[in-house]
Protein backbone atom coordinates (compact mmCIF):
# COMPACT_ATOMS: atom_id res chain seq x y z
CA UNK A 1 0.00 0.00 0.00
CA UNK A 2 1.11 3.41 -1.06
CA UNK A 3 1.41 6.50 1.55
CA UNK A 4 -2.06 7.90 -0.12
CA UNK A 5 -3.55 4.33 1.03
CA UNK A 6 -2.41 4.25 4.94
CA UNK A 7 -3.11 8.18 5.11
CA UNK A 8 -7.21 7.42 3.93
CA UNK A 9 -7.00 4.31 6.41
CA UNK A 10 -5.73 6.36 9.20
CA UNK A 11 -8.24 9.30 8.39
CA UNK A 12 -10.98 6.62 8.11
CA UNK A 13 -10.26 5.02 11.58
CA UNK A 14 -9.52 8.70 13.39
CA UNK A 15 -13.23 9.67 12.05
CA UNK A 16 -14.72 6.54 13.07
CA UNK A 17 -13.15 6.98 16.84
CA UNK A 18 -14.31 10.65 16.19
CA UNK A 19 -17.79 9.48 15.87
CA UNK A 20 -18.04 6.96 18.53
CA UNK A 21 -17.22 9.83 21.55
CA UNK A 22 -19.36 12.54 19.59
CA UNK A 23 -21.76 13.73 22.46
CA UNK A 24 -19.92 11.25 24.87
CA UNK A 25 -20.94 12.07 28.68
CA UNK A 26 -19.06 10.97 31.48
CA UNK A 27 -20.59 8.23 34.42
CA UNK A 28 -21.14 10.52 36.71
CA UNK A 29 -23.50 12.87 34.48
CA UNK A 30 -25.44 9.84 33.52
CA UNK A 31 -25.89 9.02 36.71
CA UNK A 32 -27.29 12.72 37.44
CA UNK A 33 -29.05 12.85 34.69
CA UNK A 34 -31.16 9.43 35.03
CA UNK A 35 -32.09 9.98 38.79
CA UNK A 36 -33.29 13.41 37.49
CA UNK A 37 -35.90 11.51 34.90
CA UNK A 38 -33.59 11.07 31.34
CA UNK A 39 -34.36 8.18 29.48
CA UNK A 40 -31.59 5.32 29.13
CA UNK A 41 -31.51 3.33 26.22
CA UNK A 42 -29.98 0.28 25.25
CA UNK A 43 -29.40 -0.15 21.53
CA UNK A 44 -28.32 -3.48 21.19
CA UNK A 45 -30.38 -6.66 20.33
CA UNK A 46 -32.69 -8.37 22.71
CA UNK A 47 -30.12 -11.26 23.39
CA UNK A 48 -27.71 -9.00 24.38
CA UNK A 49 -30.20 -7.07 26.48
CA UNK A 50 -31.25 -10.26 27.97
CA UNK A 51 -27.36 -11.54 28.83
CA UNK A 52 -27.56 -8.21 31.39
CA UNK A 53 -28.58 -4.61 31.18
CA UNK A 54 -28.51 -1.26 33.57
CA UNK A 55 -31.59 -1.40 35.53
CA UNK A 56 -34.03 0.89 34.18
CA UNK A 57 -32.74 1.05 30.76
CA UNK A 58 -35.40 0.22 27.48
CA UNK A 59 -34.19 -2.22 25.19
CA UNK A 60 -34.78 -0.42 21.45
CA UNK A 61 -32.04 -1.82 19.21
CA UNK A 62 -30.80 0.52 16.97
CA UNK A 63 -32.63 -1.36 13.74
CA UNK A 64 -35.59 -0.79 15.36
CA UNK A 65 -34.98 2.54 16.74
CA UNK A 66 -37.08 4.53 13.93
CA UNK A 67 -40.22 2.77 15.05
CA UNK A 68 -40.24 3.16 18.45
CA UNK A 69 -40.13 6.70 19.00
CA UNK A 70 -43.26 6.39 20.84
CA UNK A 71 -41.84 4.67 23.73
CA UNK A 72 -39.89 7.77 24.08
CA UNK A 73 -43.25 10.17 24.76
CA UNK A 74 -43.54 13.35 23.03
CA UNK A 75 -41.13 15.68 24.53
CA UNK A 76 -38.36 15.84 22.12
CA UNK A 77 -36.26 18.22 24.70
CA UNK A 78 -36.24 15.49 28.05
CA UNK A 79 -33.11 14.21 28.47
CA UNK A 80 -32.16 10.59 26.38
CA UNK A 81 -28.74 8.38 27.30
CA UNK A 82 -28.21 5.78 25.07
CA UNK A 83 -25.78 3.09 25.41
CA UNK A 84 -24.48 -0.05 23.89
CA UNK A 85 -21.38 -3.21 24.02
CA UNK A 86 -18.77 -0.50 22.19
CA UNK A 87 -19.93 3.05 21.58
CA UNK A 88 -20.13 1.81 18.32
CA UNK A 89 -24.22 1.78 17.89
CA UNK A 90 -24.91 4.32 20.41
CA UNK A 91 -23.13 6.89 18.66
CA UNK A 92 -25.53 6.09 15.42
CA UNK A 93 -28.09 5.88 18.11
CA UNK A 94 -27.18 9.42 18.92
CA UNK A 95 -27.31 10.89 14.91
CA UNK A 96 -30.15 9.13 14.53
CA UNK A 97 -32.00 10.42 17.55
CA UNK A 98 -30.74 13.94 16.58
CA UNK A 99 -31.94 14.22 13.44
CA UNK A 100 -35.59 13.21 14.42
CA UNK A 101 -35.68 16.67 16.87
CA UNK A 102 -34.53 15.06 20.10
CA UNK A 103 -32.56 18.09 21.47
CA UNK A 104 -30.93 16.45 24.66
CA UNK A 105 -29.17 12.72 23.56
CA UNK A 106 -26.26 11.91 25.55
CA UNK A 107 -23.97 8.82 23.90
CA UNK A 108 -23.11 6.68 27.44
CA UNK A 109 -20.97 4.13 25.25
CA UNK A 110 -20.41 0.89 26.30
CA UNK A 111 -22.07 -0.25 29.11
CA UNK A 112 -19.39 -0.52 31.31
CA UNK A 113 -18.83 3.03 31.71
CA UNK A 114 -21.85 2.76 33.89
CA UNK A 115 -20.43 0.96 36.58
Amino acid sequence: MNEWGWAVVVAIVAAFLIFRRLGQISRDDAHRLVKEGATLIDVRSPGEFSTGHIDGALNIPLGSLGDALGKLGGNKDKPVIVYCASGARSAMARSQLKSRGFTQVFNLGSMGRWY
